[in-house]
C-alpha cells in the first residue's frame, strides 16, 4: 500500500517527539530564541495564551480573587528562610550577583559592582509574597487574602522542549491566605477543579485530577493537587497543580493574624498555577500527521475566509461578499468573546494557503468563488474532518448554526481523546506485569496499588523512568495489596512514563 502524505514529517507513529517539534514549527506557534532553553511564542502561539488568560482571569476574580504584580528579582535571604522550598528549587535557580557591565581588558564587558545580597530570578514566588502578606495581614478581618499574578519565571532547566519545559515560561500563580486549615485545604481544592473544568469545557482536554505522592510533592508544600493529562504516546503531562501550603510559608514569613479572640495564628496558605504548558499539552493531544488542530473555545482564529478568484470581472464583487459575511460573523458571540475571523487575500496559490490553515489548526475553513458568490453559499472544510472533505452550506443557514458547529467540533475532539485516555488506563496487580508493561514500551498509564514507600518509588523511577502521577480522586475501586512490598494499599494510583 502506498503510503499517505502527510504535512508533517516525521509522524506521530514514526518519531512522537520529533512529530511534537514539527509541529510547533509548521503551526506557527514558537520558534527558538537566541538564548539557549528559552523560546519566541509568536503571535498565532501568543493569541492561544491569551485567551487562555482572558478565561481564567474571569474566573479567577468571579471567585474573589485580584490580581497584582511582585518582583521578578527575590533577595536571597527571603528564599531561603523555607528550607524544603529552597532545596526543591536551588539546582534551577538563576541567580544575579553584580548590577553593571564595564569594558574590561580587551574591551569585552564584564560585569562589575558586586551586589551586597544575590537575587534570586523568581522560579515562583511564595516567600516574596508572604513576605507582603506578613505586611498586609494583621486580624481575622483580613482574610481570606485572595491574590494572583501573571508573570514570567525562570527555571534553569538543562534540557529544554517548546512549550513543556523551557528556562523561561509564562504562567499565572495565585496565593490565598485562610484563617484555618479547613479553609485553606478547601480553597486548594477548589482551584484544581477551576483547571480541570477549564481544561474540559475549553481545552477539550479530558484529566485525571489528584494529589501527588510524598515524593513529587512540592517543595514545602502539604499537599500537592494535580491534574495529568494523557499524551497521543501514551506519556503523561501535568497540566496544572494547587498546593495547600499549612502554616510552613507563614511560619517562615511570619504571616500572622489576630484572631476574634485576641490571640495570635499563624496563617494557612495556598499557591496554584498553569503555565504555557498548556498549550503544549494541547499540541500533543489533538495534533495529527497534518499539523496543530486547535480547539474553537480557546483558537487564536475561530474561521478564517478565503476568496476565490478566478475572474479578475468577478474580484470586486467576491472581495465584497467576503467582507460583508467576515462583518456578519464578527457580530456572533461565542463564548464569552466575538468570533475572530481571518480574510486570506494574500497572493498565493490556493493549495499552498489551504495546507498553512490546516498546519495552523483553524477550526474552520471556508472558500467563497464565483459559484458560492452566486448561490449565495459557502464551501466549509473543518479541521476535525479529512484535508479534501467539504460541504455546501447557505450562507444564512452557516450564520445561524456557526456556533453549533464550532460546540460540535470542540465535543468531537474531547470525546476522541476521553475514550483514548479510558482506553490507556491499564489496572495492573503484580509487579512482573507492571514491569513488563513498561519495559515493553506499551502506550497509557497503570493503576496499581502502592502502600506509599519512598524507597519503592526510588526504584520505580531508576528502573523504568516511570513515576506515581497522582493518587487519583475519582478512580477508586476499594483495597488491595502493593505488588511490590505486600503491604496492604488503600487504593489504586496513577504510575506513567511522563515529559
Amino acid at each position: 500500500m502506498k503510503k499517505q502524505k502527510t504535512a508533517i514529517v516525521p509522524t506521530r507513529d514514526e518519531n512522537f517527539p520529533e512529530w511534537y517539534q514539527q509541529v510547533v514549527k509548521a503551526s506557527d506557534f514558537a520558534e527558538h530564541s537566541p538564548v539557549r532553553g528559552c523560546m519566541v511564542i509568536k503571535p498565532w502561539g501568543y493569541a492561544v495564551w491569551e485567551n487562555i488568560q482572558r478565561v481564567l482571569d474571569r474566573k479567577f476574580k468571579d471567585l474573589g480573587h485580584e490580581n497584582a504584580y511582585f518582583p521578578l528579582f527575590i533577595p536571597l535571604s527571603y528564599f531561603q528562610k523555607e528550607a524544603k522550598h529552597v532545596e526543591g528549587f536551588a539546582k534551577e535557580c538563576a541567580v544575579v550577583t553584580h548590577h553593571r557591565l564595564e569594558p574590561g581588558k580587551d574591551g569585552d564587558l564584564v560585569p562589575a559592582g558586586e551586589l551586597e545580597e544575590p537575587l534570586v530570578v523568581r522560579p515562583t514566588s511564595e516567600m516574596v509574597i508572604g513576605e507582603m502578606f506578613s505586611k498586609w495581614i494583621e486580624s481575622y478581618r483580613d482574610l481570606p487574602l485572595k491574590i494572583n499574578q501573571w508573570a514570567n519565571v525562570v527555571r534553569w532547566e538543562m534540557r529544554t522542549r517548546l512549550f513543556l519545559r523551557t528556562a523561561e515560561f509564562l504562567w499565572q500563580e495565585g496565593h490565598t491566605a485562610h484563617a484555618t486549615k479547613e479553609e485553606a485545604d478547601s480553597h486548594a481544592r477548589l482551584m484544581l477543579r477551576v483547571y480541570a473544568d477549564f481544561a474540559a469545557d475549553y481545552l477539550a482536554m479530558p484529566l485525571i485530577q489528584g494529589e501527588k505522592s510524598e515524593a513529587e510533592r512540592f517543595p514545602g508544600a502539604d499537599v500537592t493537587y494535580c491534574i495529568e493529562a494523557m499524551m497521543q504516546d501514551g506519556k503523561a503531562l501535568q497540566a496544572g497543580t494547587s498546593h495547600f501550603l499549612g502554616q510552613n510559608f507563614s511560619k517562615a514569613a511570619d504571616i500572622v493574624y489576630t484572631t476574634k479572640e485576641g490571640k495570635e495564628e499563624f496563617a494557612w496558605t495556598t499557591s496554584w498555577g498553569v503555565t504555557t504548558r498548556f498549550i503544549g499539552a494541547m499540541i500533543m493531544m489533538h495534533g495529527d500527521d497534518d499539523g496543530m488542530v486547535l480547539p474553537p473555545r480557546i483558537a487564536s482564529s475561530h474561521i478564517v475566509i478565503v476568496p476565490v478568484v478566478h475572474d479578475e470581472e468577478a474580484k470586486e464583487a467576491i472581495e465584497g461578499y467576503v467582507d460583508s459575511l467576515a462583518g456578519a460573523l464578527r457580530q456572533i458571540t461565542y463564548f464569552g468573546a466575538p468570533l475572530s475571523v481571518r480574510i486570506d487575500s494574500r497572493d498565493i496559490r490556493g493549495g499552498e494557503k489551504n495546507w498553512e490553515w490546516i498546519k495552523k489548526g483553524v477550526p474552520i475553513r471556508i472558500e467563497v468563488g464565483k459559484r458560492e458568490l452566486e448561490a449565495d453559499t459557502l464551501f466549509v472544510k473543518k479541521r476535525i474532518r479529512s484535508p479534501k472533505e467539504a460541504e455546501k452550506i447557505p450562507r444564512e443557514t452557516f450564520l445561524s448554526t456557526v456556533c453549533d458547529q464550532l460546540d460540535e467540533i470542540h465535543t468531537h475532539m474531547y470525546n476522541k481523546n476521553e475514550q483514548f485516555l479510558q482506553e490507556h488506563l491499564v489496572k495492573i496487580d503484580s509487579k512482573e506485569a507492571f514491569y513488563e508493561f513498561f519495559s515493553s514500551g506499551k502506550p497509557g498509564f497503570v493503576l496499581s496499588h502502592f502502600a506509599g514507600d519512598t524507597q519503592v518509588e526510588e526504584e520505580i523511577k531508576k528502573d523504568l523512568s516511570v513515576t506515581v502521577r497522582c493518587i487519583p480522586h475519582h478512580l477508586d475501586d476499594g483495597e488491595g495489596t502493593c505488588p511490590f512490598t505486600g503491604k496492604p494499599s488503600q487504593k489504586r494510583l496513577v504510575f506513567a512514563k511522563a515529559y
